[in-house]
């Protein structure tokens, strides 16, 4: 008799206590046979002198006792006193990333997560798929038009090439060939980034005040290199340099203020209700610009879902007026 197919893991979504750092909650989703899903939640103690381990006395529910939509989950959210740390999702993460997931969670830096199977089975199927994209076997996660790339590379040991050492903390020297290709015109063009005891003391604030900008702007205000900034950024947990959700909050922002003078005009209490709704984006800027991985709420995207929406009728009844009026 054949024995059944085992559940593959469909999401995993991790919370940590904000008052006992560590109590540790999950909730696992796996696919079963059939195209079923089996919802697992589950709780840990992460001590930090001892080995870990699952409470399978009294675990309880806290985010499964009603319908769990994992999708609608993200690192940074908050839920009573848990603290959203880690989000993995099969349909949207089949080529994780490595760097975002937290040191406690990390399969290749934690060797006290081999006390907790239950959990660390599933870290290491995501670490597995993560290494598999990063170091090897590209054929199975990426698509068509990159598999020629990792086969360039797979064959550059086949070939002879010069590869030159580069600062990446310093600007290029200009080209040989250009007419500043002197030594004394590469000494006086070359611009020297911040040093490396400067780069280590930038903090999220530093960071922070150039949101509003893209991130090749932010890594000239800085001082810094791309590649250091984006270093720095996984350092803080930014997944992604937050300068379109600034912008956009910033532009609904705008617009509600406009409005905000037109209804103090014609209606006092609509004026008072724009003002409010112009408060909340605030507020929401507010905290993404002290945690930068959060993501634009839900209400405020169908809040701007509505705006473009309306400017596209609006355009379309412009024009439509305009074609009228040549006949």
């Amino acid at each position: 008799m054949a024995s059944s197919p085992s559940p593959s893991l469909k999401a995993l979504v991790v919370y940590r206590n904000c008052i006992h750092k560590e109590l540790i909650r999950t909730v696992q989703v796996y696919k079963v046979e059939g195209g079923a899903e089996e919802v697992a939640e589950r709780e840990y103690l992460f001590l930090e002198n001892n080995d870990y381990y699952e409470e399978m006395k009294y675990p309880g529910k806290v985010f499964t006792l009603q319908n769990f939509d994992f999708s609608a989950h993200h690192a940074g959210m908050l839920n009573g006193v848990w603290d959203c740390i880690y989000v993995f999702n099969m349909d949207l993460d089949t080529h994780p990333n490595l760097d975002i997931i937290p040191e406690d969670l990390s399969i290749l830096r934690n060797p006290k997560l081999a006390s907790i199977p239950s959990l660390a089975s599933d870290l290491h199927m995501i670490s597995q798929l993560g290494q598999r994209v990063e170091y090897g076997d590209p054929s199975e996660v990426l698509p068509e038009e990159e598999k020629e790339v990792h086969d360039d590379v797979g064959h550059l040991s086949q070939r002879t090439q010069h590869v030159p050492v580069l600062d990446l903390n310093s600007l290029p020297c200009p080209d040989a060939d250009s007419e500043e290709s002197t030594p004394s015109a590469a000494v006086a063009k070359k611009q020297k980034r911040a040093a490396t005891k400067d780069i280590a003391r930038l903090a999220l604030e530093d960071l922070a005040k150039y949101f509003d900008v893209p991130i090749i702007e932010a890594s000239k205000n800085l001082n810094v290199g791309l590649t250091v900034l984006k270093k720095k950024c996984r350092e803080f947990g930014i997944p992604r340099w937050p300068h379109r959700k600034i912008k956009s909050l910033d532009s609904l922002i705008h617009d509600l203020q406009g409005e905000v003078k037109r209804q103090q005009e014609e209606d006092e209490v609509a004026a008072m209700a724009v003002a409010k709704r112009q408060r909340m984006i605030e507020s929401e800027k507010e905290n993404i610009e002290k945690k930068p991985f959060l993501d634009i709420q839900r209400e405020t995207k169908k809040f701007r879902q509505d705006i473009f929406k309306r400017r596209h009728r609006a355009r379309a009844l412009e024009n439509q007026s305009r074609t009228l009026t040549l006949f």
